[in-house]
C-alpha cells in the first residue's frame, strides 16, 4: 500500500485539487508541504493532534514539512468557526506562544538540518506595504466569491469586520510566499479551511501562470478535531503543566464506543492490518481498544514512561485497587472558609468542573464521590486535617483528581 492509499484508508483525506499529482508527490517523497498553526494559546491541544500526526507520517516517507506559525495572521484572527471576533494579542504574547509550540512540535517532527522547518508568517506579513499588497494580491480576489465562503457567511449576520475579511488574503499570501521562497508545493488544512486554501492555490496560478505547481489537501474531520480539544472541564492540552499525562490518557480512554476505532485508525501509527482486526471487536473488547488508543497517544505526546504510569494508575483506580499516580490539585488556605472547603469549591479548584453551577448539578445528579463515598449534599465540607491528608474526588465514572491543602 502506498502512503497516499494509506492516508485514504485511515480516513485522513477529504478533498484534493489534483489527486494524481498529489499522489505522485507524496508517494515519492517529493512534497514540501505546510500546515498552519495559529498561536492563540501557549500550548497546542488535541485539536492539533491530527495535523501533527500527519506531518510525522509524511516526514517518515521522505517528504519535507513546514510548520507555519501564524504570528502575523494571529494579529488579524481567523473568522472560521467563530461567532465573534477573536481577542487581539500583543506581539510579545504571540512570540511566547510560538516558542512553546516549537518545543511541543519537536516530539513529532524532526527539525534537523535539511529536514522540517518552522517559520513564522510575521516575518513577511508585518513588513508588507498595504498599497502594494492591494495592487499585487488584492486584484486577484473577487469580493463576491469571497463572501460565498463558509467562514464568512456564518459571520455576516452578526457582523464581519474588515480586519477579519483580510484573513483569506493573508493566508493565501502565505502559500504564495512559501512557494516562492521555500519550494513549498503543497498545503494541508482542516475542512473548514478549504476556501482559504483554494485562495492560495489560485493566487499562485494567477501570479505565476497555470503551470505553477501548487496543491491543496484538506483533512477529514479536522474541524471536528478542534472540537475534540474541549471537554466539560476545559481544554485538553499537550503541555503536561496544563493537562497531566494521566488526564490526557483518561481523555482518550473515555472516547465513545462509536469513535474509538476511528481515532485509532486516524491518529495512531499501528498497522492497518492490526486495526482492521480490531474492527471486529465488540462489547468489553472496545474497552481494550480504548486502552490501546489512550496508551499509544499518551506515549506519542508524553513518552512511554508517562503512558505506562497513566495506564497503571487508571487500571488501579477503576479496578478498585490502590490509587496510583493520579493527578493532584492543590488548594490554598485562602480557598477555605472558617477552616473548611465545601464540595463545590473542591470540584472547581480541582478542575473537574468549570463552575460552581456545574459542580452543583454534578452533586445533585449523584455523580460525585469523595474517597469512594457518594456526596449528595452540596453543603458537604471538609476540614484542614482531611484536606492536608488529601481527598480523592471523582466526577462521573472516570474523572478523578486528588485535592491537597498546600
Amino acid at each position: 500500500m502506498t502512503l497516499y492509499e494509506e492516508l485514504v484508508a485511515r480516513g485522513l483525506i477529504a478533498q484534493v485539487t489534483d489527486e494524481n499529482e498529489i499522489r505522485d508527490l507524496i508517494n515519492n517523497g517529493k512534497a514540501t508541504f505546510y500546515i498552519g498553526f495559529d498561536p492563540t494559546a501557549d500550548s497546542l491541544h488535541v485539536g492539533h493532534f491530527m495535523a501533527l500526526c500527519l506531518m510525522k507520517r509524511l516526514q517518515m516517507a521522505g517528504n519535507r514539512p513546514i510548520a507555519l506559525i501564524g504570528g502575523g495572521t494571529a494579529m488579524i484572527g481567523d473568522p472560521s468557526g467563530r461567532t465573534d471576533m477573536r481577542q487581539m494579542m500583543t506581539r510579545e504574547t504571540i512570540q511566547h506562544n510560538v516558542d512553546c509550540f516549537k518545543r511541543q512540535m519537536e516530539r513529532f517532527i524532526d527539525f534537523g538540518e535539511g529536514k522540517a522547518q518552522l517559520v513564522n508568517n510575521a516575518d513577511w506579513l508585518l513588513d508588507l506595504n498595504y498599497v502594494e499588497l492591494l495592487r499585487e494580491v488584492g486584484a486577484h480576489f473577487s469580493v463576491n466569491r469571497m463572501l460565498t465562503a463558509e467562514c464568512y457567511k456564518q459571520r455576516m449576520e452578526k457582523g464581519l469586520s474588515f480586519l477579519e475579511f483580510n484573513y483569506m488574503i493573508m493566508q493565501s499570501y502565505d502559500f504564495y510566499h512559501l512557494y516562492q521562497n521555500y519550494g513549498c508545493n503543497m498545503q494541508f488544512g482542516g475542512d473548514d479551511q478549504w476556501s482559504n486554501m483554494l485562495g492560495g492555490t489560485e493566487l499562485i496560478r494567477r501570479k505565476l501562470g497555470k503551470d505553477a505547481y501548487a496543491m491543496t489537501i484538506t483533512l477529514l474531520l479536522n474541524s471536528e478535531g478542534k472540537k475534540m480539544g474541549k471537554t466539560q472541564s476545559g481544554a485538553v492540552w499537550l503541555d503536561p503543566a496544563k493537562t497531566s499525562p494521566y488526564d490526557f490518557y483518561q481523555y482518550w480512554r473515555n472516547v465513545g464506543d462509536a469513535d474509538v476505532l476511528k481515532c485509532i485508525r486516524m491518529l495512531t501509527f499501528l498497522p492497518l492490518e492490526q486495526i482492521d482486526e480490531m474492527d471486529k471487536w465488540e462489547g468489553s473488547r472496545l474497552n481494550e481498544a480504548k486502552e490501546i488508543l489512550a496508551y499509544e497517544l499518551t506515549a506519542l505526546v508524553h513518552g512511554k514512561e508517562e503512558a505506562e504510569k497513566a495506564q497503571a494508575s487508571a487500571r488501579a483506580l477503576f479496578g478498585g485497587g490502590a490509587q496510583g499516580d493520579i493527578p493532584t490539585a492543590e488548594i490554598a488556605e485562602a480557598d477555605l472558609l472558617d477552616g473548611c472547603a465545601d464540595i463545590l469549591t473542591l470540584l472547581v479548584k480541582s478542575g473537574l468542573v468549570p463552575s460552581r453551577s456545574e459542580a452543583r448539578r454534578a452533586v445533585e445528579q449523584g455523580g460525585v464521590t469523595v474517597d469512594g463515598e457518594k456526596v449528595t449534599d452540596i453543603k458537604t465540607a471538609y476540614g484542614k486535617d482531611e484536606l492536608t491528608a488529601g481527598l480523592t474526588l471523582r466526577r462521573g465514572k472516570k474523572s478523578y483528581k486528588k485535592v491537597i491543602l498546600k
